[in-house]
């Protein structure tokens, strides 16, 4: 495998050849990733299909989960999230260069997770009358793909442990709602994804702190003060305090975010 190979796949805009992508690439040996020397190149905006809009997340209809057009919207946003993370395990597994074979082996694996969350999702979708596309979306989490890819500690600070991390707060009560409406098939999705999204959680801990250590930095400190540089402190509470700390995240760090709760 070469880094060529993984930037072919994030570049690739049909869904579907993403996901089988994705999938073919965890199934390879992911060592020579370990020895690439050259640059790789600026990815301002990955491979995507031409729908969804992308606005702004102001912008975003809100719809009730009452509704199959309401589920299917939520359906369709969790979606979206999945389909960005294929990009961004892809774009970690490129863009970072000189790191641990297992680094690469990871973000593969979570490529392929994420591929296979999305094409659950959208098989769902389906099963509603609506396709990904058909409802707006927005392009947070590769802006900060964007303004994380001059450093793999920044990277794995803020996308994996915070971005990503917001959807273990967030899902168990999309689960409760959607309990409530009666949508089990959709809730049997879900607490797969929220199953194996801690995992890719512990994977940004574990990295982040094999970069911090070595430059002399604090990582309970560290995460924080980026935090507060690049997105003014972080998600509001409440937070999902048993499943980031089953994602390694500290006890320094959950009491940060337990005064940040408080607030």
């Amino acid at each position: 495998m070469h880094p060529d190979d993984v930037h072919a796949a994030l570049m690739t805009r049909d869904p579907a050849a993403k996901c089988a992508a994705a999938r073919a690439l965890h199934a390879a040996d992911s060592a020579p990733l370990a020895a690439a020397g050259d640059t790789p190149v600026d990815v301002p905006v990955p491979g995507r299909p031409e729908r969804p809009a992308l606005v702004h997340p102001a912008k975003l209809s809100k719809r009730g989960l009452g509704s199959p057009e309401g589920r299917a919207a939520l359906i369709h946003a969790i979606a979206h999230i999945e389909f960005n993370a294929i990009n961004l395990g892809l774009d970690a597994a490129y863009r970072f260069r000189g790191m641990p074979v297992a680094f690469y082996a990871d973000w593969l694996r979570v490529a392929a997770d994420e591929a296979r969350h999305f094409e659950l999702l959208d098989a769902r979708l389906a099963d509603h009358g609506f396709a990904y596309g058909d409802f707006d979306a927005h392009n947070g989490l590769w802006e900060m793909a964007v303004k994380t890819a001059h450093d793999v500690m920044i990277r794995m600070a803020l996308v994996p442990r915070v971005l990503e991390a917001r959807g273990l707060d967030v899902t168990p009560g999309m689960i409760d709602k959607l309990s409530q409406a009666g949508d089990d098939e959709t809730v049997a999705i879900f607490e797969i994804i929220l199953e194996e999204e801690v995992p890719h959680v512990e994977i940004g801990t574990r990295w982040f702190r094999h970069c911090a250590e070595p430059r002399g930095l604090d990582p309970d400190t560290t995460f924080t003060r980026l935090l507060d540089e690049y997105m003014n402190g972080g998600p509001p509470g409440p937070y999902n305090f048993p499943a980031r700390r089953e994602a390694r995240f500290s006890e320094p760090e959950l009491d940060w975010l337990a005064e940040r709760e408080r607030r």
